[in-house]
């Protein structure tokens, strides 16, 4: 059950904003700064993130078809804000994981309470 996409409306709207205040600085969250592949404008999305390797997971709890996923693909690059630093990313990769194996422990159960299949994986750039 990936989230309906009324509370992604809702989430966008309402609960993003506020939690854009924390998300870049609270272990386990960060903001991904990307642009509209159509429009242009900058946007930012908060999202659950984790590391490992020099590698960054980032858990899709609304699916893999969301714009902004769309749209670091599409760039083939993005901006993560997490824990008070600014990293680069590139080549973002969605990955299809039904036991959530690349997530710490407490949150993998999360993930696969609400049916959170996949995430994406992207590397620093240099």
């Amino acid at each position: 059950m990936v989230l309906p996409r009324a509370l992604a409306n809702f989430n966008r709207h309402i609960t993003n904003p506020a939690a854009g205040v924390l998300a870049g600085r609270a272990p386990g969250f960060g903001i991904v700064v990307h642009r509209g592949r159509k429009s242009g404008r900058s946007y930012r999305t908060p999202v659950m993130v984790f590391t490992q390797d020099g590698t960054y997971r980032i858990a899709l709890t609304y699916g893999r078809n969301v714009d902004w996923v769309k749209n670091i693909r599409a760039a083939g690059g993005f901006t993560l804000e997490t824990r008070g630093r600014v990293v680069e990313l590139t080549d973002p990769v969605v990955r299809h994981d039904p036991a959530a194996d690349w997530a710490p422990w407490s949150v993998r159960q999360a993930l696969k309470a609400i049916s959170a299949e996949y995430y994406v994986e992207s590397r620093p750039v240099g």
